[in-house]
């Protein structure tokens, strides 16, 4: 399944650090898993329940959101390189992550997804940080998932979390109507 993850992800292939992809896939992995989701699920699961009937997958969505983080980050390092160092392991790995909890926030029953048993306790910035923390994956990254939504409004954002966190909602806000 990891080689299936690859070719769905080809993402993964830009982080450099052969740990933290490593780490990222075997998180990717264990969701899905933990989720019950099958690879071929990645192209049904709606990104956001709070859109009704969005055709917008849960895989266009975290792609989006990963190549949006990486042009601006690129382009914040060449304009601020004085100013602050972004990772771009780090904005990588963390784009492909953010959302990596609504795979245990969501369930599909009779056909339609919902939340969860997970998801009515536990946001997906929750759940996608304790599955990070589990795969051992760094603190950075486990910040970027924990803080790029609401849950991170009024707190510190690290660089690389900022642009997540702006990636995001630059791939929601247009699409609420």
């Amino acid at each position: 399944m990891s080689s299936k993850l690859l070719q769905l992800l080809p993402e993964l292939d830009l982080i450099n650090d052969h740990e933290l992809k490593k780490k990222t896939i075997a998180c990717w992995l264990d969701a899905m898993e933990e989720g019950g989701w099958q690879i071929d699920d990645l192209r049904e699961i709606p990104f956001t329940l709070l859109i009704a009937d969005t055709r917008i997958s849960f895989l266009t969505h975290v792609q989006a959101v990963t190549q949006t983080a990486i042009a601006s980050a690129k382009i914040l390092s060449q304009h601020y390189r004085q100013e602050f160092t972004l990772s771009m392991d780090l904005i990588v790995a963390g784009g492909l992550l953010h959302d990596i909890g609504k795979l245990l926030e969501y369930k599909k029953e009779n056909g339609r997804f919902v939340k969860s048993n997970n998801g009515k306790f536990l946001r997906h910035p929750f759940s996608g940080a304790n599955l990070a923390a589990k795969h051992q994956l760094p603190d950075e990254i486990i910040h970027i998932i924990a803080t790029h939504a609401k849950e991170g409004d009024g707190g510190y954002r690290s660089p690389e979390a900022v642009v997540i966190h702006h990636a995001d909602f630059m791939n929601f806000e247009p699409l609420r109507g």
